[in-house]
């Protein structure tokens, strides 16, 4: 009898085990790096090559391996991490145990390590799965791991990469993820012609983001800070109004480690939903700590994904963080919003070309002067006069005027003007402060709006005939979980048979909507996110279109009272910053921002 089955020979286990692990050189730099972070290093140094087809080095400061340790790290399945042998007790960023020889088996690996309290330096090497001896090396503190020609023993490998700089993209953006969460390390990235980076040790976190995440986010980021039972969640998130096309600037980690997470990203969104339109994303950077038994980090060979044992209390406790920070910052608007206002403004300057009719001697040409005096002013015809001394801009006095000493004081100051039947100007203590007064006021309706329904509740109207709605066994059962919840935003549903609910009342709200699409849309938001916030958005939603149209509209004339009236009532509303997607309400210039446009600076 032909036998069948047959055990695969080391080598190509090996291979099989690094298509899980490496697929490309920045899993090796995250690999690698993490040993080095669980190494206890404080200075780790990063050097590629071809993007790292070609050379790989990471140098640290770690604790180092002796003779024994070394052997054993290019085995299959050892590692230093499990003390306890407790694989769902993980304590550090490593655990597989399958990193370097996985690395060795498509690779020419060398390892060079030093203890740190040895004198003596020990090296050994690796070349397509083939172990060298330990030899003696030259002493220096940590460990030198070096790969050359990655995918060398499986050319086949070879072809999946890319070019050089989106290798290098790709180990930049591994390595300064993990800069975020270890801010007291520092990191340096090198190629064979210059430096990507080099973060030097932060004792503040929010400087190291500062590093990777540019100043504006610093500038503009709010504190979190928040723990529900044994988990907590800190970091920084940004305020709506510095906000970005897509989720590329959201960085989540639990337990230091970066993390994709669907609960997570939900999470951001709907904290986030009542601020910022659908296609806009927050910046943020938050790390979630909990203890290693409540999550499971053996989901992804690559642990870039997550299991938490309890995800309801996670993403409860990251809307709760959010919500809570944004609604604490008051009418605050980001910083970028005027230093792209006052990167707008041009300084008005004549014409570089000389215009026909001037003569070097001085003999001009009268009318063609007078003209090109005119057209450099840009000033309506019929207001056009022959001698710029002449010219006077025309004042409106009902609508502009000394500003109120007495209210300079206050954050947004002191109306002094409209323009455009749109805007309000008005003078603060230390600056300008223009106000776009439709999204204004209806940013402070739609507040008053939510705060009504949270104090005499959602309004329903019973259906007539009530809606059936069918349903697979398992949107069913999670739907009617959440039954009571949906009972308290006005959708009264409860079980019709086996495959179906029954739909007795709706937010009177909502109107007449499409009620068995709503349904299934919610019970498929549930089954994806383990939340029904749909129907809050969509009555939020409603809410913000009626806030849109009842309040100030565009060109409507207000009087210096009116005004005075809205920057006051704008100062006492939380997020009065920014209108319900997100753009800013107004813009603040400061003086000496202004100075500068004229050269007073």
């Amino acid at each position: 009898m032909t036998q069948k089955i047959r055990r695969l020979p080391s080598h190509l286990i090996n291979q099989i085990a690094a298509g899980e692990v490496v697929e490309r050189p920045a899993s090796v730099v995250k690999e690698l790096v993490e040993n080095s972070i669980d190494a206890h290093a404080t200075h780790i140094e990063v050097t590629l090559h071809e993007g790292g087809r070609s050379f790989i080095q990471i140098i640290d400061n770690g604790d180092g391996m002796s003779p024994a340790d070394m052997t054993l790290a290019v085995e299959r399945h050892a590692t230093s991490k499990l003390p306890a042998e407790d694989l769902f007790n993980i304590q550090s960023l490593g655990f597989r145990g399958e990193a370097l020889p996985s690395i060795g088996a498509v690779s020419r690996l060398s390892v060079t390590s030093s203890e740190k309290d040895s004198s003596e330096g020990w090296a050994l090497k690796v070349e397509g799965g083939d172990v060298s001896k330990p030899s003696p090396a030259p002493y220096r503190k940590g460990t030198t791991i070096e790969v050359r020609d990655l995918f060398y023993a499986i050319p086949a490998r070879l072809k999946f990469l890319k070019m050089s700089g989106t290798e290098v993209g790709h180990a930049t953006d591994v390595l300064q993820k993990l800069a975020m969460a270890y801010p007291e390390i520092a990191f340096k990235l090198k190629t064979e012609n210059r430096t990507i980076f080099n973060y030097l040790p932060k004792e503040n976190q929010l400087d190291r983001l500062a590093d990777i995440m540019g100043q504006d986010f610093a500038d503009n980021a709010l504190e979190i800070s928040s723990t529900r039972d044994s988990v907590t969640v800190s970091g920084y998130a940004g305020l709506p109004t510095l906000n970005r096309g897509n989720a590329q600037m959201q960085f989540l980690f639990v337990n230091g480690r970066p993390v994709k997470d669907k609960v997570l990203t939900g999470a951001v969104r709907a904290a986030y939903q009542d601020y910022l339109a659908r296609d806009r994303h927050p910046l943020l950077c938050l790390f979630l700590t909990l203890p290693a038994l409540t999550v499971d980090v053996n989901v992804h060979p690559a642990k870039t994904e997550v299991r938490f044992r309890d995800s309801g209390l996670v993403r409860g406790l990251l809307v709760g963080s959010l919500r809570n920070a944004l609604a604490g910052m008051g009418h605050q608007a980001s910083t970028t919003v005027g230093d792209q206002a006052l990167s707008s403004f041009q300084p008005n300057t004549f014409p570089q070309q000389r215009p026909t009719g001037f003569s070097p001697s001085g003999q001009n040409n009268p009318s063609i002067t007078a003209s090109w005096k005119q057209q450099s002013f840009n000033t309506p015809s019929h207001h056009r006069v022959a001698e710029p001394t002449s010219f006077q801009p025309e004042v409106r006095t009902e609508t502009f005027q000394e500003a109120d000493q007495e209210l300079i004081d206050y954050p947004l100051g002191a109306a002094c003007a409209q323009i455009h039947g749109t805007y309000i100007i008005a003078q603060a203590k230390k600056g300008l402060i223009v106000v776009d007064q439709h999204a204004a006021h209806e940013r402070l309706v739609y507040e008053k709006m939510k705060t009504d329904l949270g104090k005499n509740g959602v309004k329903t109207q019973a259906l007539l005939i009530p809606e059936v709605v069918t349903l697979d066994e398992k949107r069913l059962t999670l739907l009617l979980k959440k039954a009571d919840e949906l009972g308290q935003l006005g959708l009264v549903i409860e079980p019709f048979g086996n495959d179906a609910v029954l739909v007795r009342e709706i937010p009177d709200i909502i109107g007449q909507a499409d009620i068995i699409s709503l349904v299934k849309d919610l019970a498929d938001e549930i089954q994806e996110w383990g939340t029904a916030s749909l129907l809050k958005e969509k009555i939020e939603e409603i809410c913000s279109t009626m806030a849109c149209h009842g309040s100030i509209r565009a060109g409507r004339k207000l009087t210096v009272l009116e005004m005075n009236q809205l920057l006051r009532q704008m100062e006492m509303t939380n997020s009065s910053g920014q209108c319900n997607h997100g753009r800013p309400t107004y813009i603040h210039l400061e003086l000496k921002d202004l100075e500068k446009l004229f050269g007073r600076r």
